[in-house]
């Protein structure tokens, strides 16, 4: 029935783009994609990953710090991800071992809990 997922939405506050541009353009490196016509009067922006979306969509009220909801990227290299993060100002907290991944997780500058993941070869499993 469902062949594959085509995105996943994340929620900033109102008004927030342009720095969330700035977190997830500049200091991740995600590549902005145009959002359709019908849809770029409602806030918000649209980033591509390999070929899967990630829609940030403006919602007031909402604290993101209490949800365990979140987005897990698989990165080539994960302390490497973890230096910029820290440099950025992120605080990386480990995450509960899983088999063949390292990984951990840490609050994007909205409170969204965000995961890194790297896969291990089979020797460290």
């Amino acid at each position: 029935m469902i062949k594959s997922v085509s995105h996943v939405q994340v929620s900033i506050p109102v008004g927030s783009e342009d720095e969330a541009r700035e977190f997830y353009c500049n200091v991740l490196g995600l590549r902005e994609i145009p959002k359709p016509k019908s849809l770029a009067g409602r806030g918000g922006f649209w980033l591509a990953v390999g070929g899967f979306q990630v829609h940030f969509g403006t919602e007031a009220g909402v604290d993101r710090a209490k949800s365990k909801a979140h987005v897990a990227y698989l990165v080539e290299d994960l302390e490497a991800a973890r230096n910029k993060l820290i440099a950025a100002g992120c605080e990386p907290q480990d995450g509960i071992p899983i088999p063949g991944y390292d990984r951990f997780e840490f609050r994007d500058p909205f409170g969204n809990r965000v995961e890194f993941l790297a896969t291990v070869s089979s020797d460290k499993i």
